[in-house]
């Protein structure tokens, strides 16, 4: 599946938006049936299923769901088929998989009600704000 995703490249620019769209949607097809490829690759069985991670990507090309320009779209999907270019050639390590399409952006859920007792509203911000 590596080899096959190494000849696949972003056309340079789409004609119009439903062009875009269109590339968008092989996008997604194409991250789908590379995924049973990157679980045995990551060794992800124990952790997370196909479906989870489907709807993770799935998530991911939805939070840009209201862009209309063809263009960005084009950049958009640029930076996706980098990003699966790099997962399946083993260029990212287990980890990073795990904490950006597993665990999620927002980290893991936080228990903070116990600890937050005695500490300033401030500080309440400034550690809510600063979490990666």
């Amino acid at each position: 599946m590596a080899f096959t995703l190494r000849g696949l490249k972003v056309p340079a620019n789409s004609a119009n938006l439903e062009e875009a769209r269109s590339r968008v949607f092989d996008f997604f097809k194409t991250a789908c049936r590379s995924l049973p490829s990157i679980m045995e690759i990551y060794n992800l069985h124990d952790v997370v299923t196909v479906s989870q991670l489907r709807s993770t990507v799935a998530s991911e090309i939805r939070k840009n769901a209201h862009i209309d320009n063809h263009k960005v779209i084009d950049l958009l999907l640029f930076k996706g088929m980098e990003e699966l270019g790099n997962i399946v050639e083993h260029a990212k390590q287990r980890h990073h998989i795990l904490g950006q399409y597993v665990v999620g952006r927002q980290g893991l859920v936080q228990d903070l009600g116990t600890k937050d007792q005695g500490i300033s509203p401030f500080l309440k911000n400034f550690y809510e704000t600063n979490y990666f």
